[in-house]
Formats: structure tokens, sequence, C-alpha cells
């Protein structure tokens, strides 16, 4: 049961170009959003669609997929876990922001 525990699978598309950091040490990162979608009925029957958006980190060898293949509008499978962050803005304002670490991912555009 702990391979259950904060796993997060997505289906979902680039909102933007993915965003590559290289870090000092030689290691890199990868940071995008991508939207979901969802539809439901209301009360008098008219269809309400939503995307939603999500945080989304990659690191080690994944980020030589996103870096080389994945561009806004790009259809993915991802997986990963949830983690939370905080940081404080430059007006000294707390801030919160949940992320998706991804470990797996699948390519569905061409």
């Amino acid at each position: 049961m702990n391979a259950l525990r904060n796993k997060v699978q997505l289906i979902g598309r680039l909102g933007q170009d993915p965003e590559i950091i290289n870090f000092d040490d030689g290691n890199k990162m990868a940071k995008f959003s991508i939207a979901t979608d969802d539809s439901y009925k209301d009360k008098e029957g008219n269809k309400i669609e939503r995307a939603y958006w999500h945080h989304i980190i990659v690191r080690g060898g994944l980020v030589t997929v996103v870096e080389n293949y994945l561009s806004k509008g790009k259809e993915i499978a991802i997986e990963g876990k949830l983690t939370n962050r905080t940081w404080e803005d430059k007006a000294g304002f707390k801030r919160y922001t949940t992320e998706i670490i991804a470990n797996e991912l699948l390519m569905l555009s061409k």
C-alpha cells in the first residue's frame, strides 16, 4: 500500500515551453505547467468546462527528454508526487504553492 501514498497521475497539455534551470554542479531542473480539462452539467443542464493548472518539476535524466522534446501545447502523461513549498516574496509576504515532482513522463503528442 505504500506505493499508493502521495501518487499523482495526470494527462494534460503544456501551457508554455518548459523552463530549464542549470545548477553550478552541472545538474538541471525543468519547470512547466500543464492544463487538465474537466466538464460537468449545472442545474440547468448547461455544460460547464474548466481547465485546472498544475505546476510540474522534473529532475534527473527526464530533464533531457523535457528539454529536447516538449514544448507549448504538447500533450503528456506524468506520474509523480505532490509537494508544497513556501517562500517570501519581494514585498515580504509569505507565498505558498503546490507542485508535482514528476518521476515518469509519457509523450502523447506526435
